[in-house]
């Protein structure tokens, strides 16, 4: 009878799973996408060395609503170190390199219009102002059209901006004014222009500033907040903030500081959260609050 050989049983090897395929490797789901505008949890400002390199890099960190706020009080009560003027003139060269011609989003197409516009944009945002306006202005782009259009219709034509009955008003107003006092035109005077029903400072400095290239300082909540928050010109009201920036503002930059200052409060040094990591003049700002060790 043949014998039957035993085979020899060993450990089973097991295959390693290589690396370019990956497989055998468990993978982690991705993380969700982060809202936008959602921001990361706060971590604390410093600068950091990177493992290997020996380089610096630098960690960004959010300051909470509350030392945000408290940084705001601070600077607001002028605690924190005034601008050299030189880093006032660097601030606005900088500004001028990325923007040489900055222009202001409300739309309009003659000075007539623009100071209807500006007028309409009071506690309103300056894109519900563009939607309402072109139709308004389709049907009457002169003083003497918008009195003959009559507070009723414009009326009609603005109703999706806010206060907008008591706009309409003004708006027939200061268009019968401007027929009957300065023959169809916008006075280049800030004392006329104040005398026009709904027409304040700010608004007659945007106008004397885009319209006939005066260098005014209309200093709406953005201007009035990057004023005390970087230190460049703290005041406790809108005409404290005006009169220090106008003073201090080197008159080569005047003619567009105003833009300057409106576009970079509007996207860049927000008022809940202030964008520091791409703001460039983050090194010279002197708000404690900032979110970046610069």
């Amino acid at each position: 009878m043949a014998k039957t050989a035993a085979k020899r049983v060993g450990p089973t090897k097991v295959k390693k799973p290589s690396a370019r395929s990956g497989a055998g490797v468990s993978k982690r789901a991705p993380a969700p996408p982060a809202k936008v505008g959602t921001p990361p949890k706060a971590v604390k400002s410093k600068l950091s060395t990177v493992r290997g390199t020996g380089k610096t890099a630098l960690k960004t960190a959010l300051k909470s609503p509350e030392q945000q706020a408290r940084a705001d009080a601070k600077a607001a009560h002028g605690d924190i170190p005034p601008w050299t003027d030189a880093e006032i003139d660097e601030a606005f060269r900088r500004f001028q390199a990325r923007d040489p011609h900055p222009k202001g989003e409300l739309r309009h197409t003659n000075v007539f219009t623009l100071l209807v516009a500006v007028v309409l944009s009071a506690q309103a945002t300056d894109a519900g102002v563009n939607k309402a306006t072109p139709a308004l202005f389709a049907a009457a782009d002169t003083p003497a059209k918008m009195v003959a259009l009559g507070e009723a219709t414009i009326r009609d034509f603005i109703k999706s901006i806010g206060l907008y009955r008591t706009k309409a008003k003004n708006v027939a107003a200061l268009a019968r004014i401007l027929v009957e006092t300065h023959h169809g035109t916008v006075p280049r005077t800030r004392e006329e222009l104040q005398a026009l029903p709904g027409v304040g400072r700010k608004t007659a400095n945007v106008v004397l500033n885009i319209a006939y290239g005066e260098p005014t300082m209309a200093v709406d909540t953005h201007i009035f907040r990057i004023g005390n928050r970087t230190g460049m010109a703290p005041g406790k009201n809108p005409l404290e903030v005006e009169h220090k920036l106008v003073e201090r503002i080197p008159a080569k930059y005047m003619r567009h500081a105003h833009h300057w200052l409106i576009l970079h409060g509007r996207y860049t040094c927000l008022a809940r959260r202030p964008l520091c990591e791409t703001c460039i003049i983050a090194d010279l700002c002197k708000w404690p609050g900032k979110t970046v060790a610069a």
